[in-house]
């Protein structure tokens, strides 16, 4: 997918179709989307410190051998199901709808991930942040986060010295949120920051841009811009500053 199939729909929204930047190995299958890739002219495929959002999928019975990550802030959003993660800090966690794991993987970490036979499937989101330096000391952060209420913006991941449970090194906030069909939330954002919506499941009209299953949006300058859900939806956003400074030298999230 390039930069002239993402559509604006009104003035500072900007549209983009279910990605099609794909890998498939077998029993784990990868949908890679590119926030910058909305705005027209862009010359990035990421947004800010937003690297990209990926959908991933694991069948039962599916390990992902150890393997290393460098210079890249990796979360790990599991609305449903578990992903179980070993890493060579001997730590062991579960991570499913009550937790939430960020690795800051700094200047190395490495890790492994599985799913059991007796496990469900998995679909879950990886997001990846770019941090504002390269060579940080690497990390791990797995907690549990608040209930979440219906029809309200819970927040999840933020920069480092905020207020959310966990944090990243770089400008970043990340919210999620269960709306139901006809509900309307503002969509979460910051003065001067750009926020990035992804439609995990459902559909929403964002303004006046209608979005449905795996769509986004990027929508830029200030101000609340109304999400009304046309079906149940769940929802994750991302509030960003782009003039942060970033790096570029990720495993992954480049």
């Amino acid at each position: 997918m390039d930069e002239t199939s993402a559509a604006e729909t009104d003035p500072g929204i900007y549209t983009l179709p279910r990605t099609d930047v794909s890998q498939d190995q077998g029993s784990f299958r990868t949908h890679f989307n590119f926030p910058g890739r909305a705005l027209p002219g862009h010359g990035d495929h990421g947004y800010g410190p937003l690297a990209t959002v990926v959908e991933s999928f694991m069948d039962p019975g599916t390990l992902i051998r150890m393997h290393e990550h460098r210079d890249e802030e990796i979360i790990s959003w599991v609305p449903d199901g578990v992903m179980r993660h070993d890493d060579r800090r001997d730590n062991v966690l579960v991570t499913d709808a009550d937790h939430l794991l960020v690795m800051n993987a700094g200047e190395g970490f490495w890790h492994a991930e599985e799913t059991r036979r007796d496990d469900p499937p998995l679909r879950m989101l990886q997001i990846f942040v770019r941090p504002h330096s390269l060579d940080l000391e690497p990390g791990i952060q797995h907690e549990r986060i608040p209930d979440p209420t219906p029809n309200e913006w819970r927040h999840l991941f933020g920069p480092e010295g905020g207020d959310a449970p966990l944090y990243v090194r770089n400008e970043a906030e990340c919210y999620d949120c269960r709306l139901s069909a006809g509900a309307t939330a503002a969509l979460p954002g910051r003065p001067e920051w750009d926020t990035y919506l992804y439609v995990f499941e459902g559909s929403v009209e964002l303004g006046d841009a209608e979005l449905g299953h795996t769509e986004s949006a990027l929508v830029t300058g200030d101000g609340a811009v109304p999400v009304t859900a046309t079906e149940d939806a769940t929802l994750v956003a991302f509030a960003v500053d782009p003039d942060a400074p970033i790096t570029r030298r990720g495993t992954i999230g480049r």
